[in-house]
Order: structure tokens, then sequence, then C-alpha cells
């Protein structure tokens, strides 16, 4: 007799399949917002130089005040080739003469131009405050927000590895709890942290722990479940939901504080409430030689399901002659290179790698970059998640139809064509496109051990600092900078 008729005796699907079901499906709503924070939290708002004659209120009301803030502006910082105020640079004097409409641009282009040594003037439109506007992440430390999210994706890599091995050894309940608690301490201790440095440290904390929780969930549902696809894709839509939610909730509070602090808290309530309703995986029990306490939590499982007699036909002898050869079998020791032993086995994970590599690559470089495509980000992200929702369930019918390999191929085929048009559409229609992800991201096994293709992300976020002529890591130094005048201008 399997695992699962043993699952069957204290119910397979019950009341504490759903009531965990719906307990792993918040908390991975909540978690997988954090993956996509320094979209928002991390936003660059527009931006010019702080000028003298601008932005000092004593020397704007004494000596300039018959100007406007156009004129003013016109005067203190050239345009670029758009035509706008340029975001970087700002002339060394005010160029009185281009109020003289009569003017030619010759004299612009000679007049003398210097950075922004005394800081930056943010526009508040879209967003008070973020990482940016309070480490002034600008100009030449533009580079510094891909940092952030390449140490997390390097978080979030290790942590799939290193906890994925810890939740073999010592159980699922343990690590998933110790996980909601570190990732919900540290990325709610980043609210205070003094320099960017330690900023980037806390995130590359809670980038340890996200793989963990969202892999750890699946695991858990899995092995406590005998319909896994239709609970496995209920769980996936958890990812379209999270999306959906952080773009409502960015839109609603403007400040990076404020989001990050909403996000992060309820995660100490799930790490609270999980002591309560998460149970061991009883499977993971027995196959460790742990079998009092893998009988004590099938026991409880069955009295919640309401299977009371379930409980009498326990026990240690029946477990034992049921699951022997199971047991046996799981006390060999295996090791994960064995999988490149068998060539044609081989030939296939390097095949399946490749197609992840190629999928995430877009996926994470479309998903992290909202901000590329428009300026209305926040309506960009709950349309991402409202697509992404959608493809979970197209995806299952069409794996039923057509299954595995065909529906691969059908939708690796549409990726392909979908961001060939890319190139040919506007930024604001072509990004949508590419949210339907290849069946082969939603019927994975092995949850526990899979980083989910972030490490392809990684590579994504590195790739658009390679054609930039400054370091990735910014070399920080200390300017002079006047207090923040908020101004509402017109862009």
């Amino acid at each position: 007799m399997s695992f699962e008729v043993l699952l069957e005796h204290v119910g397979a699907l019950g009341r504490f399949q759903i009531l965990q079901l719906v307990f792993l499906y918040i908390t991975c709503i909540i978690s997988y917002t954090h993956i996509l924070l320094e979209n928002f939290t991390a936003a660059t708002p527009e931006h010019r130089c702080w000028v003298h004659v601008l932005d000092n209120d004593t020397v704007s009301d004494n000596g300039t005040g018959i100007l406007s803030q156009q004129d003013l502006l016109r005067i203190s910082i050239p345009l670029d080739s758009n035509l706008r105020p340029e975001r970087c640079r700002r002339f060394v004097h005010p160029q009185w003469q281009l109020l003289q409409m009569n003017k030619t641009s010759g004299n612009v282009s000679e007049a003398e131009t210097e950075p922004c040594v005394d800081g930056w003037v943010y526009d508040k439109t879209y967003f008070h405050s973020t990482i940016v506007t309070k480490w002034d992440l600008v100009c030449e430390y533009q580079s510094s927000r891909s940092v952030v999210q390449v140490v997390y994706m390097i978080g979030s890599l290790l942590g799939g590895l290193v906890f994925g091995y810890l939740s073999d050894r010592f159980g699922r309940k343990s690590i998933f709890t110790w996980c909601l608690f570190q990732m919900a301490v540290s990325d709610t201790c980043v609210v205070f942290a003094p320099t960017f440095f330690v900023y980037c440290a806390l995130r590359f904390l809670a980038g340890l722990s996200i793989m963990a929780i969202l892999s750890t969930a699946f695991a858990l549902i899995i092995e406590w479940t005998r319909s896994q696809s239709q609970v496995v894709i209920a769980l996936f839509t958890a990812y379209g939901m999270g999306q959906m939610l952080l773009g409502g909730l960015a839109f609603s509070f403007h400040n990076w504080i404020t989001l990050q602090l909403i996000l992060s808290i309820p995660l100490l309530v799930c790490c609270l409430f999980s002591r309560l309703l998460v149970v061991e995986s009883a499977r993971w029990l027995i196959f460790s030689n742990q079998l009092e306490k893998g009988l004590e939590e099938l026991r409880r499982v069955a009295r919640i399901n309401g299977k009371k007699n379930a409980g009498e036909t326990l026990t240690i002898e029946f477990v034992k002659s049921s699951l022997q050869e199971d047991i046996d079998e799981a006390k060999k020791k295996t090791s994960v290179f064995q999988l490149f032993y068998i060539p044609k086995l081989r030939m296939r994970i390097c095949c399946m790698c490749s197609v992840r590599m190629a999928f995430s690559m877009n996926f994470f470089g479309l998903i992290l970059n909202l901000q590329k495509l428009g300026s209305n980000i926040f309506l960009f992200q709950i349309l991402f998640g409202l697509v992404t929702l959608i493809s979970r369930f197209l995806a299952y019918w069409v794996l039923n139809y057509l299954g595995r390999k065909q529906s691969e191929i059908l939708f690796l085929v549409l990726a392909g064509l979908l961001i060939l048009v890319n190139t040919f559409l506007s930024p604001g229609f072509s990004a949508l496109g590419e949210e339907f992800p290849p069946p082969s991201k939603r019927h994975q096994r092995g949850y526990k051990k899979l980083p989910e293709g972030r490490e392809f992300g990684l590579v994504v976020k590195c790739l658009p600092s390679m054609h930039e002529d400054r370091c990735l890591i910014p070399q920080y130094h200390i300017h002079r900078k006047k207090p923040e005048v908020v101004l509402r201008l017109k862009w």
C-alpha cells in the first residue's frame, strides 16, 4: 500500500486540506509581492538638479520674484535631445539671455554646464518617496537600483539551495515558519536602514527566504493532498493575485515606507498562525524514521477531517507493514548528480534548463522593469497579474487537451512570436504578451529544490548596466545637498 492510500484513510481532500490551502494561498500572495517590491519602492521619479536661483526661497522671493518657475527652469537647466529639462546637468551660471525669444540656440550649446553637485529635486506626482529619492540613486548612481535586485536574486538562488536541503533534513514546517519570520523581520527593518549598503544586506536576507516559503508551501500542499494537479494550479494563481495586490496597494500608498510595512507586517501574523494552521508533512516524518510523530500528525488530520475511526486503526505496526518497501527505499542515500548518469535523462535536463533560461530571462527582464514600459506602472502591474492569473487556467486546460510535449512547444512558439512582435509595437502595447509562461514552469516536481529560474533573473538585472560607462557597483562620495523643495512642475 502506498502513502496515497494511507492518506485516503485519513482524508485526502477534506476540511484540513482546505484550511491549509487557504492559509498557504494567502501566505504566497503576500510573499510573492516582495519579489516585485522594487518596481515601486525603488521607482525613479522625474528629477532635475537643485539650482540656487530656482529652489532657494530667499533668492527666488527677493531677486527673481517677477519670473515664473518655467522661466527660472529655462535659464537654469539645459534641455536634452527631446527638449525636456536635463536630469543630470545644470548651467554653471543662469542663462538670462534665453528669456529673449529671438535669441538663437547657438549660445546654448556653448554654455558651461556641471553635474548636480547640490543634489536633486524630484517630482512627487506619482511617488512621494522611494529609496531612489532617499539616497539619490540617479544619474551616475542609477545602476544602484539594479544592484538591489541583483542582490535579492542572489539571495533567492542561494536560499532555494540551502533551505531546500534544510527542509529535507529538519522538516517542512520548521523551515517554513523560520523563513516567514526571517522575511518579515528583514523587510520590516529595511525601512530603518541608515545606509544603502544596509538596505541591500537586509534585502539579501529577505531573498534567502522567499524561495523557501514558496517551494515549501508547494511541498506541504502536495504531500497532504491526493488531487495534486488541481491544488497546484490553485496555489499557482496566488502569483497573479499577488501582482494585482501589489499594483493596487502601490497606487494607494505612494510612500515606499508605508508600502513596505503594509506588505511586511502581515508576514509576522502569518508566521504566528503557521504554528497552528500548518501541520508537518506526515510523509516526510514517516520516511525520516519518525513513525510516532508521523502517526500523531495523521491522527490529527483524521480528527479534523471527521474520520473518527481512522485513528484507531493507525498503528506503528500497520504503517510499517504497509510502507516497509517505501521506507527502505527512502533510507538509501541518493545524490542529485545521479540525474546525470543516464545519457537520455541528462540530455533532457540540459534541454529543459536551456528552455527555462530562455524563458526566465525574458519573463524577469520584463516583470522587474515595469517602469521601462511607461509611466502608469500601477496599471501595468495589475494587468500583468490578471494575464498571469488567466494563463494558469489556460495552460491547465491546454495540458489536459494536448499533453505535456505539445503544450510546451505551443507555448514556447507563442512566447517567441510575441517577443518578435514586441519590437514593432509601442512600449505600452508590447508588454503583456510575454506573460504566458511555458507549462513546464507550472507542472514541475521537486519544488523545494528548484530556484524557479531566478538565477536567470539575476543575469537579466546585470545586463542593463553593461552598456553604461559606469561600474555596476557605484562609487559613493559625500556631496552637499540643499534642503529639499517640493515642486509640482510640468515636466
